[in-house]
């Protein structure tokens, strides 16, 4: 095994370790916590006991997803490096800064709260555009630019559905971090050219004499 496969094999082993985290952070929580109606957030809000689980999911997703915009640094061009950079980023952040909790006897910061919600919008919005590029970037034959568009789409419907089904806000989140894990983890198992603008074969075809 190159040093180069070694650290796509731990870059994964860090996404699944980090997945199984937030997966297990509910039973960490007060009984009142139903995850089907209550976020990854909340799961790592301000004041919750057991909060250090998620907090710990988030910091290790995000840092590894800083690392990975080095570690593939062959396979995106610095357009598609620099969202995904920021994406690893945000997600520190919200790490780092804790939503207020969901039970209301428990005192917060509102400031700390305010941060979390911006660094979770924001990443949002990073996470999308280091996809869109991503895509665009890819050879058109790629299979990977299904689950882009995939993933694209349900960076937009997903919190649109939390918005107008609030009793399913932990489920819809969870499919969106589900998401982003398993496009992260085909990405690094995934090994093609990506410093390139993708060329329909067709259009090449017809052009060649």
């Amino acid at each position: 095994m190159n040093y180069l496969s070694w650290q796509r094999e731990t870059a994964v082993s860090l996404l699944i370790f980090s997945a199984l985290t937030l997966l297990l952070a509910p039973r960490q929580m007060p009984p009142s916590y139903d995850w089907l109606q209550h976020t990854t957030s909340e799961s790592a809000a301000q004041g919750v006991e057991g909060a250090w689980l998620a907090r710990l999911g988030f910091m290790i997703l995000g840092l590894t997803v800083i690392w990975l915009s080095v570690l593939l640094r062959e396979q995106w061009s610095q357009p598609v490096r620099l969202p995904h950079l920021a994406f690893g980023v945000l997600i520190v952040g919200a790490a780092v800064f804790s939503s207020k909790p969901w039970l209301p006897e428990l005192p917060f910061d509102p400031v700390e709260d305010w941060l979390h919600s911006f660094a979770a919008s924001a990443m949002g919005f990073a996470f999308a555009l280091g996809i869109t590029l991503r895509w665009w970037k890819r050879p058109w034959q790629s299979k990977m630019r299904l689950l882009d568009m995939v993933a694209v789409a349900a960076s937009v419907v997903i919190p649109l559905s939390m918005s107008l089904l609030p009793d399913w806000d932990g489920l819809l989140q969870r499919i969106m971090f589900a998401i982003a894990y398993l496009w992260y983890g085909l990405e690094l198992c995934h090994n093609e050219p990506g410093n390139q603008t993708a060329v329909n074969p067709e259009t090449t075809t017809s052009s060649t004499p």
